[in-house]
């Protein structure tokens, strides 16, 4: 059955004439709070948290008032289609999951409840390279629901080239190679706690499923800098049988083995890589033929480059505020971005994304579709599959209700025309 917002809006209230309310808050500041009232404080510090100060992150926010939506009158909108189209795939609206980690801090069913969700309104779903569950366990619940893939460029090549292939066995229709996290981000609520969930053991299931991976996991670490060993406490020994639990095959089968351990090491060894350039990009263009884009582009001349190395299209992000503080809000980089890509490929917006009406600004500004994290796993951490799918609906529905009352039927419709930038008065 066909989206519609009216049908959306009509099952809430309707709903409420029989004492229901929404399964979870409808409000995006009501939904955060309430999900930070529901998770643990370290799912808190690492989901809701950024890097520093946290200024990127109101950054992000702020940057959506440089423009005002001027809505017009007397338009036909009675039939309205929110669909697009990226790389020959038909989606029904310009909205996409973008790739969340380590999902299992707020929820059991983590990447498992994200895809059911997706699925259920044809939303495609961009894996997380950090995962909670294998590509393959999301792919088997999915049908022909699109999804994509993330991908985090570690220090081996060879385990680089089996996520590509893994993907596509998969059926992911596009890789998002993401490059803001070459080393890992000043993250003070994380800090604070002490609280890096990849050393329980947590978010590393696509590594723990990787044949690849499991041969690198016997192979001797080359250490760059002293190893530092922490001294043995009750809380480590805590924390070395979390490793074991989250380890496949759970505690009682890795009780006596070193394995768990020793995929923690790995991947802390490997995840990521600083040295690489935009020649690096020739290796993925090589070995597979799906789409490429990058996110964690900012830069105008960094998204000709883009373009320059062969991608296919870009998506611009500053990883929710998570990796530099005091950067760029995305949607502030945007109009720039635009310009100097002018259509040649598809350019995406991701962080900061809260409503219908922050939608419609980046696709009337030139987005293709945009990307939203934070608030899908909010409604994760509150009811499951049940709450992302309501997240997501209520995203499609608010998206389509403000681009009618702008007096636009289609996506296609929307254009710079539609916005204004606020004037200041002065006496």
């Amino acid at each position: 059955m066909k989206f519609e917002a009216i049908n959306r809006q009509r099952i809430i209230y309707t709903s409420g004439a029989s004492g229901k309310t929404p399964l979870v808050p409808v409000t995006p500041q009501l939904l955060e709070e309430k999900a930070a009232r529901r998770m643990t404080k370290e799912a808190t510090g690492y989901i809701i948290g950024g890097a520093g100060l946290g200024k990127t992150m109101q950054n992000n926010r702020s940057a959506f008032d440089q423009y005002q939506i001027v809505p017009r009158m007397l338009k036909d909108v009675s039939k309205r289609d929110t669909s697009i189209t990226l790389f020959g795939q038909k989606f029904p609206s310009p909205l996409l999951t973008a790739p969340v980690g380590v999902l299992e801090m707020v929820h059991k069913r983590a990447d498992l409840a994200v895809a059911e969700a997706t699925s259920s309104l044809g939303v495609p779903m961009i894996f997380s390279n950090q995962a909670s569950y294998p590509m393959e366990a999301c792919a088997s619940l999915m049908g022909n629901n699109p999804r994509w893939f993330q991908l985090y460029w570690s220090k081996s090549n060879e385990l680089v080239l089996s996520f590509l292939k893994r993907a596509e066995a998969s059926g992911c229709s596009a890789i998002v190679v993401t490059l803001d996290t070459s080393v890992l981000g000043w993250r003070t609520q994380d800090l604070d706690l002490a609280f890096l969930p990849f050393l329980q053991g947590k978010g590393i299931a696509q590594y723990t499923s990787d044949p690849v991976f499991q041969q690198l996991m016997d192979e001797p670490i080359d250490h760059q800098a002293p190893e530092f060993k922490p001294k043995v406490t009750l809380s480590l020994i805590k924390n070395a049988l979390r490793m074991k639990k989250n380890y496949p095959g759970g505690l009682w089968k890795n009780f006596s083995s070193d394995r768990p351990i020793k995929a923690v090491k790995r991947f802390v060894n490997i995840y990521s890589r600083d040295s690489l350039t935009w020649e690096n990009l020739q290796f993925l263009r090589k070995h597979t033929q799906l789409p490429l884009l990058l996110k964690g582009i900012l830069h105008p001349d960094d998204a000709q480059k883009a373009i320059d190395y062969g991608m296919d299209g870009i998506v611009v992000s500053n990883h929710g505020g998570r990796q530099v503080d005091g950067a760029i809000g995305s949607f502030a980089a945007l109009p720039d971005i635009v310009q100097k890509v002018k259509d040649q490929i598809p350019v995406l917006l991701d962080s900061g994304v809260r409503s219908g009406a922050d939608m419609l600004k980046a696709l009337a500004i030139g987005a293709k579709a945009v990307c939203v994290g934070r608030p899908y796993v909010y409604g994760l951490a509150l009811a499951g599959a049940a709450g992302v799918q309501e997240v997501l609906a209520n995203l499609m529905a608010d998206f389509e209700l403000n681009m009618a009352l702008a007096g636009c039927k289609s996506v296609g419709e929307l254009g710079r025309e539609l916005l204004k930038k606020p004037q200041a008065f002065s006496c």
